[in-house]
């Protein structure tokens, strides 16, 4: 999506900016690229990548495709594939993607959820005594 060894997107892939001095409330639903400066109160659904910059703010529960949060967003964030939160990100929310990644200095307070089928994780408890080696008494 927008990782930093990619380019900023182009114009030609945005479709939506919602720029540093506007506010947008209501209801947000989109096909394509969105990128937000400002602030967005409500909800926001968007079929394509979802970048949230460094100034913006946003209150709403986001659903897209893949994320990049840079800025603050209070909601819960729902994508099919990556969300990749910068160190200057504060998210008050919920987060539920296949791929999260999360930059030292980020600010998280809610529940990581990666859905990737069932993992089982087998219980492995040592007791004591048991795959313990034994001291040898001279």
């Amino acid at each position: 999506m927008f990782s930093k060894n990619e380019n900023a997107p182009t114009s030609k892939s945005v479709e939506t900016i919602i720029g540093p001095s506007v506010k947008v409330e209501g209801n947000f639903k989109g096909e394509g690229d969105l990128v937000i400066e400002g602030i967005l109160v409500g909800t926001l659904d968007t079929k394509n990548n979802l970048k949230i910059g460094q100034n913006a703010v946003v209150e709403a529960d986001i659903k897209a495709n893949n994320a990049f949060i840079s800025g603050k967003v209070k909601g819960n964030i729902t994508t099919k594939g990556k969300v990749e939160v910068t160190s200057t990100a504060i998210i008050l929310g919920d987060i539920k993607a296949q791929v999260i990644s999360i930059e030292s200095g980020a600010l998280i307070k809610g529940q990581l959820n990666m859905p990737v089928g069932d993992i089982k994780v087998e219980d492995t408890h040592l007791e004591p005594g048991v795959d313990e080696p034994e001291e040898n008494e001279e």
